[in-house]
């Protein structure tokens, strides 16, 4: 392999988790390179023109595209090379690290060998098909992502009278920026009994703006052969299944999906990379190194943040670690697992690699809204950490520092509970 084609570390992502990821590696003087899949860097937050990105990571609230600017700028600063439009077709382990199978229309197809990956190629939203809406295939059927792109970047007002399924953060964003915008959206249904976005978005977004949000209701229908023409719409049991007799026609030109994100993990699955099943991303350790030596994975690849600042720290976390894997050499860790009890939704890592001292960042999500709820961490039958709750919700992610030499030598695991009492 030339030398111009071998990099210390290669990141697959230029979105936020991407770029902190090989800037942190490049100042611990690894020699980097970017794979961007799209035309410009910058992710989901090129399209993201509200604010509230940055008060943990700059102490400022900036919109999508300012937060992104930083971290391009500090990327330029460093000359990293970023290979826009350019997709991984194959990802291979060798005896010097990894060999990248790469094609663009510059170069065609080509290769590329790193001594170490980063993983940060973020998520992609569910569509009608993933949550089985029965119907035709009219235009019309929309994800929240998508209308946000064609509002915020293309200038294109896709709808004048919308119904929205789900009530993730990105649909709600975008009830109150289609309101904005003149269109009318006739109501938010979720099939949850509680809403799958943070608090603070269904105040601001729905609340602020007389949206209406219909809880335990969901989308059974679509109507209309070429074009959205209505929906309807039902409310459901404790099972989540219709309850008959509740059906009504709502009349409509779109539907607007914001039903949950996948994270883009298809190409390392399919290598034989054990994933997890909670979280949809690889089994990693504290320096987010996956099982397989020398791959490390960050941001919403690895777990679905509702911060962008936590996915710019997990990519801190693995461009470091990553630079630090190849240049002082490779070494046998010492991993314990890490379990997470019955009311945890998520918890990162999923194990902890003993030599490797300090702190760990702990990310999790309750599986259920609890309140006064007591998170405790043990080792062998001893409590290691317990850490009180006023309320925990699974849309909002916890984030724990937890000092790893409270470790006993002989543990065998870390288990992580929680208990609590059953919100509202």
């Amino acid at each position: 392999m030339p030398p111009e084609r071998f990099y210390d570390v290669a990141v697959i992502g230029a979105g936020p988790a991407g770029l902190a990821a090989a800037v942190a590696a490049s100042d611990a003087g690894a020699r980097v390179t970017l794979v961007e899949r799209e035309e410009r860097p910058g992710g989901i937050l090129k399209q993201c023109v509200h604010d509230g990105f940055g008060l943990i990571r700059f102490g400022e609230k900036l919109s999508g595209p300012e937060y992104a600017y930083r971290y391009l700028r500090l990327a330029a600063e460093r000359e990293l090379p970023i290979l826009t439009q350019t997709f991984l077709l194959a990802l291979e382990r060798d005896a010097e690290g990894y060999r990248l199978r790469l094609q663009n229309s510059r170069q065609g197809v080509f290769e590329l060998c790193a001594a170490a990956v980063v993983w940060a190629a973020g998520c992609r939203e569910r569509t009608a098909r993933q949550v089985f809406i029965h119907g035709d295939r009219p235009a019309g059927i929309f994800t929240a992502g998508m209308v946000q792109y064609m509002v915020n970047v293309q200038g294109y007002l896709p709808t004048r009278r919308c119904i929205i399924l789900g009530s993730g953060d990105i649909g709600l964003i975008m009830a109150r920026r289609l309101t904005l915008e003149g269109a009318r959206v006739l109501g938010v249904f979720e099939i949850k009994p509680e809403p799958s976005g943070l608090m603070r978005n269904v105040v601001q977004c729905l609340h602020d703006f007389n949206i209406p949000l219909h809880l335990s209701s969901t989308v059974t229908r679509v109507h209309g052969p070429k074009r959205v023409e209505g929906v309807t719409v039902a409310a459901v049991d404790e099972r989540l299944q219709p309850i008959p007799g509740t059906e009504r026609t709502i009349a409509c030109d779109a539907l607007i999906l914001s039903v949950g994100l996948i994270p883009e993990n298809d190409l390392i699955e399919s290598s034989g990379l054990p994933l997890d099943p909670r979280t949809g991303g690889p089994i990693v350790d504290q320096n987010l190194m996956s099982c397989r030596e020398g791959l490390f994975c960050c941001g919403n690849a690895l777990h679905v943040n509702d911060l962008v600042d936590y996915v710019s720290e997990s990519g801190e976390t693995a461009g470091r670690a990553a630079a630090a894997y190849v240049f002082t050499g490779r070494r046998q860790r010492e991993l314990i697992a890490v379990k997470a009890g019955a009311n945890l939704l998520s918890l990162v890592p999923q194990q902890l690699d003993r030599k490797s001292g300090g702190a760990v960042t702990f990310y999790f999500r309750s599986a259920h809204t609890l309140k006064n709820a007591l998170l405790t961490i043990s080792a062998g039958g001893q409590i290691l950490k317990q850490k009180k709750y006023l309320v925990l919700r699974p849309p909002e992610m916890q984030r724990l520092v937890f000092e790893q030499a409270a470790i006993p030598h002989n543990a065998a695991e870390l288990a992580f509970a929680i208990t609590g009492g059953g919100g509202e």
